[in-house]
């Protein structure tokens, strides 16, 4: 295909071909496209070779045409991070030759060939182009510096490396030659096991959309306006900056004045630091304050979408919020709550608006988290799932969607995940030895890291909310309250596991070891805490993510998860999982299933029922069959 037809048919023909291009041009489809004679595209068309992210390399002549179109240091850039570009910036790069819009595009496109013909337009042969490349040794220079940026920021995959090194062969060498190691490097790689990790996290990321019992047909999303914020404090302070700086109107309502120029006085200071770090501009922020409105009354409710309850942990409050919420907002309005003691279904007990009630959890205190965590009985409506899903998506957080479920089931995995290292910590092992053994395991960041991300105080509501809910299976740690005692609360006061500076670098403690050292949280005994330090990477590795697996199959077997997949790109977007291993689920597929119960037996034995295998995991054990499952559940189909 690459050579035969591509090069040696389209590229080689007497008749010239010029591409039209409208909408996406991804992968092969912008390498088709390359090795045409021109290209033309509308303004808003988007264009990339995104094949890296699957684990595989550009394989129709991608890796040498388009260097030669825009240069060394753009192409690498494309390639390597599969960047996307539209229309516009595509013409400015020379990856395409003209504009044109949409009702006008094969007219132009066909005149351009036209023009080839008569000689008014070059003919351009990109496989042969070079006056784009830059001399030989800058050019070696700065595939070398490429090699040492992938080596270091993503050690664990080969892929990124053998794209480079087929660049390279194109530049130094023969172009033709060097797509024949291109094809060859592609059949490769085509069977590892990266590629087949990466290509499930892609469906699995497209599948999550995708909701049992939910029709997709004839059920287009409504439009979402108008968002008010019922609550204070930090959590729906973010959840308020969020959405201003995503163009959405925002009422907040507080119950005091007092309380309400707080929290309009952090929001403001939530967006100042997005300014300060580059996230958003001053324009941004002056656009952002604008849409927000502080309110004590629901006067101004009429006209609102959708209604986030935050913050508030006592149920007849809530009850109450929900029930004057009925008076106040329009019948179409979409009743939502952050609670994550509390189902829907007891917060509406008293209203008559089951049907337009859910409760979300945004995850919006960790920059790892682009998640939103949709939870719907079975009396919510259809719309309103697929309301809320297409505002998630506008958000830019991927929807996880749940069942009927007391708890977010996405922090009970997370959660369970971070209480195993600390019960190793707790235990003798240094936190800092634990971080690296995660991270070289492909993790974003270790669990001590992530938990001075979160911050120390949200971090303890949440780790208490799940050891409430499950008291004979939760770990009760006791390094986290010790900490907070001692002035460290994460990253936002400079003082967690790690000491930060003021742009968030980090560095190890050494007083913080020798405190903890001192003050040793030891829950088990001296025997224990040796066999504890003499872990090797790999065996911490498998007894920190181990209890994770055993949460995650109990929460499918519960029917609170529709899909294995779901926790795969959940563990990755909220965990920091490496999606090269395609997610926690689908790497347990790695081990058979009664290796992780024998091994989460035998902890049980030496350390507690915090390991105790599930019934659920036991059950699969036996019968020796994959972890990975998918329970079908169905809401009811009310409108």
């Amino acid at each position: 295909m690459s050579i035969q037809f591509l090069t040696d048919t389209l590229e080689a023909a007497r008749k010239p071909f010029v591409a039209a291009i409208e909408g996406p041009a991804f992968g092969g489809g912008l390498e088709i496209a390359l090795a045409c004679h021109a290209r033309i595209s509308t303004p808003s068309a988007q264009l990339g070779l995104t094949e890296l992210q699957y684990g595989i390399l550009p394989g129709l002549g991608g890796t040498q045409r388009l260097p030669r179109l825009v240069g060394l240091p753009t192409a690498l850039e494309m390639i390597l991070m599969s960047k996307r570009v539209n229309g516009k910036e595509a013409q400015s790069l020379s990856l395409v030759d003209a504009l044109a819009p949409g009702d006008k595009l094969l007219e132009v496109a066909q005149q351009w060939a036209l023009d080839i013909v008569e000689g008014r337009r070059p003919w351009v042969v990109s496989l042969y182009k070079t006056d784009k490349l830059i001399p030989l040794e800058e050019a070696r220079h700065m595939l070398n510096s490429a090699r040492f940026e992938i080596q270091k920021q993503n050690p664990h995959v080969m892929h990124p490396l053998v794209c480079i090194d087929v660049i390279e062969e194109g530049i130094i060498s023969d172009p033709r030659n060097a797509l024949w190691k291109e094809v060859e490097a592609l059949q490769e790689l085509r069977q590892s096991s990266t590629c087949r990790s990466l290509i499930h996290v892609f469906f699995a990321q497209r599948q999550i959309m995708k909701v049992p019992g939910v029709p997709k047909k004839n059920l287009l999303p409504r439009k979402i306006v108008n968002v008010a914020v019922i609550g204070g404090g930090l959590m729906s302070s973010e959840i308020a900056t969020m959405l201003v700086l995503s163009h959405y109107q925002v009422i907040l309502k507080e119950r005091n004045k007092e309380n309400m120029l707080d929290d309009i006085n952090r929001i403001k200071r939530n967006l100042s630091n997005y300014v300060k770090n580059g996230k958003a501009t001053q324009e941004d922020l002056e656009r952002a304050v604008v849409l927000l409105k502080g309110v004590l009354d629901y006067d101004n409710f009429e006209e609102v979408d959708l209604v986030i309850e935050v913050g508030s942990e006592d149920l007849s409050l809530k009850e109450g919020i929900f029930s004057d919420l009925e008076k106040f907002c329009n019948p179409h309005c979409i009743f939502a709550s952050d609670s994550s003691t509390f189902s829907s279904i007891l917060i509406g007990e008293r209203t008559k608006s089951l049907g337009r009630l859910a409760q979300i959890n945004f995850f919006c205190l960790s920059p790892l988290m682009p998640l939103m965590e949709l939870n719907y009985m079975e009396n919510t409506s259809p719309q309103v799932i697929a309301d809320l899903i297409d505002f998630g998506r506008k958000l830019r957080k991927t929807p996880v969607v749940v069942s009927h479920c007391k708890r977010n089931a996405v922090n009970r995995v997370l959660v369970t995940y971070l209480h195993a290292a600390i019960l190793l910590t707790e235990g003798g092992v240094d936190f800092y030895q634990i971080d690296r053994a995660l991270e070289s395991f492909g993790m974003k960041m270790g669990p001590f890291r992530l938990i001075d991300v979160v911050g120390f105080h949200a971090f303890a509501f949440t780790s208490q909310n799940i050891v409430e809910g499950l008291p004979d299976r939760s770990y009760k740690p006791k390094l986290i309250q010790f900490l907070l005692q001692n002035g460290h609360d994460g990253e936002c006061n400079g003082k967690g596991f790690y000491k930060y500076d003021n742009c968030s670098n980090c560095i190890p403690d050494p007083e913080l070891r020798k405190k903890t050292g001192n003050s040793r949280l030891n829950m088990l005994n001296a025997t224990i805490d040796c066999k504890l330090r003499d872990l090797s990477d790999s065996e911490m590795v498998e007894m920190i993510l181990f209890p994770a697996i055993n949460e995650a199959c109990q929460i499918i077997s519960e029917g609170i998860i529709t899909r294995s997949s779901d926790l795969d790109v959940a563990s990755i977007l909220g965990m920091g999982f490496p999606a090269f291993r395609g997610g926690i689920m689908y790497w347990s597929d790695s081990f058979c299933s009664s290796y992780i119960h024998s091994k989460l037996e035998g902890w049980s034995i030496e350390y507690g029922d915090f390991f105790k295998p599930y019934n659920s995991l036991a059950e699969r054990s036996s019968k020796k069959i994959s972890l990975v499952q998918e329970r079908r559940w169905q809401p009811k189909s009310q409108m």
